[in-house]
């Protein structure tokens, strides 16, 4: 009669077997594990990195960076993490210290090195992304780390980076071109805060706001009603809310003023997934497309 149970030797071979799994699974090499501070920076990690790399932000879409408090959970992503990458000129003034109290390893890349920032006295504008002639410079500063952190697919990176550059090469033409149908003393507008320096300055478009660099201060009183003169003065075409702050005050800034809302833009983050800015370039077209159609409309 056979024995219902098990032999010795079916035992081994069943422990080997379910052994294969786990040590199939510790052969395998772990993934890249990038984290970017925001989204925007995010977005341009995945164009770049090598295949499987697993790239996360810590400040996600529609979220706003300048006021992000870091949770235990983030300390966690960050001690895990392979590299990390942040804008610097004093974007996040969050991360030195999360950086440290999270102890982690991973290289510490500052996308906006080399670019030379726009000043208000000693303070550095931290939004160089929103010209794409400095974006470029973000591209090679993540590309180059990711080379040298990962060897084995410097090619693949090279060819992830040529490609990404010929977009935004292509991208910055047809904002150009796109701008170009307004006339140069009709490209005045107001955003909620001046997130748009390096736009206005690359594109020619004036930016009014009655908030600064940051948005950690209240805009005075004295700034909104400088801005609402302005308006009835017919010095600004259209006004813009941002997908990061609080829609009230500019809506109140153009009811005011008697100025149309132009609609949103994006400055500091993404839209959330299957929106209209849900990658840095799609960002950059939405804006320059919205900006456009709006200053080319009568006032």
């Amino acid at each position: 009669m056979r024995s219902p149970f098990p032999s010795r030797r079916s035992l081994i071979l069943c422990s080997a077997c379910s052994a294969l799994p786990a040590q199939a699974a510790a052969a395998q090499p772990a993934r890249p594990r990038i984290v970017a501070s925001f989204s925007i920076l995010a977005d341009m990690a995945r164009e770049l990195a090598p295949e499987g790399a697993e790239v996360s932000a810590l400040v996600g879409p529609d979220a706003d960076a300048h006021v992000f408090e870091p949770s235990p959970a983030d300390g966690r992503r960050l001690a895990q993490a392979d590299l990390v990458l942040v804008n610097g000129l004093g974007f996040e003034g969050w991360i030195d210290r999360l950086v440290r109290v999270s102890g982690t390893r991973g290289e510490l890349i500052v996308a906006s090195d080399g670019v030379q920032p726009r000043r208000a006295g000693p303070a550095a504008d931290p939004h160089a992304w929103q010209d794409l002639a400095l974006a470029r410079r973000y591209v090679a500063n993540l590309s180059a780390a990711f080379a040298r952190r990962w060897p084995a697919q410097q090619e693949e990176i090279a060819r992830r980076q040529a490609d990404y550059l010929s977009r935004i090469d292509r991208l910055d033409r047809q904002v150009r071109d796109r701008l170009a149908t307004v006339p140069r003393a009709q490209r005045r507008v107001i955003t909620s805060h001046d997130a748009f320096a390096y736009f206005g300055a690359a594109y020619g478009v004036d930016f009014m706001a009655p908030q600064a660099w940051t948005t950690h201060s209240e805009p005075t009183a004295a700034a909104v009603a400088r801005l609402v003169r302005q308006i009835r003065a017919g010095g600004v075409r259209a006004v813009f809310i941002e997908n990061i702050s609080d829609r009230r005050l500019v809506e109140r800034i153009a009811r005011e003023g008697g100025a149309r809302v132009g609609g949103t833009l994006y400055s500091d983050a993404l839209s959330k997934p299957g929106g209209p800015a849900d990658t840095y370039l799609k960002l950059f077209e939405h804006n320059a497309r919205a900006l456009a159609d709006a200053l080319a409309s009568p006032p």
